[in-house]
């Protein structure tokens, strides 16, 4: 089954606005490709997509691979977003060239508040660094990060400028369980 094309706008726009702090600036006016195993959706207006049997969302840099994910609607506009995995993978090149790769157990999108939530075992790495740990919450609006404040541990590693290079190294999870 093909999504129509109001329920493929919103995932758009979903997207879009999940990952715009960390976007390349042209992804956002490249087409959205959604390859799923199986799709099941009611597009009433507080209905919702679900996705699964293997995900990957494909826009400009922008790719996203999960092993299932949920587009919910709320009063016909889309509300939520989420993406499940072992881990869910996100990576994306961002507008100086570098890439920020990402991965969770979960990735969710809340459009009422812009926020962008990676739950469990998240990692995000890029030339400058990395974060990990079990819960980071990312506004998307304002670009203020919470993470941590569960009983876990939080990981920050900063590189120094000399070893800033164009490449990200590979997404690993260290996150420091004390």
């Amino acid at each position: 089954m093909y999504p129509n094309p109001r329920a493929s706008a919103l995932l758009v726009l979903t997207l879009v606005a999940a990952s715009a702090a960390w976007a390349k600036t042209s992804d956002r006016n490249q087409e959205m490709i959604i390859d799923a195993g199986h799709q099941e959706a009611d597009y009433s207006d507080n209905g919702q997509v679900v996705w699964t049997q293997g995900v990957v969302v494909k826009q400009g840099t922008l790719t996203i691979s999960a092993d299932g994910g949920t587009l919910r609607m709320r009063n016909g506009d889309p509300s939520q977003a989420s993406f499940t995995g072992k881990p869910v993978k996100l990576r994306q090149q961002l507008d100086d060239g570098t890439w920020m790769d990402a991965q969770a157990d979960r990735i969710d999108y809340d459009m009422s508040n812009e926020t962008l939530t990676l739950t469990g075992n998240y990692t995000v790495t890029s030339p400058k660094g990395s974060n990990s740990g079990q819960k980071m919450v990312y506004n998307t609006k304002t670009g203020g990060m919470q993470a941590g404040g569960d009983g876990s541990r939080v990981r920050t590693v900063i590189k120094p400028k000399s070893a800033q290079g164009n490449a990200a190294p590979a997404a690993s999870n260290e996150s420091d369980e004390r």
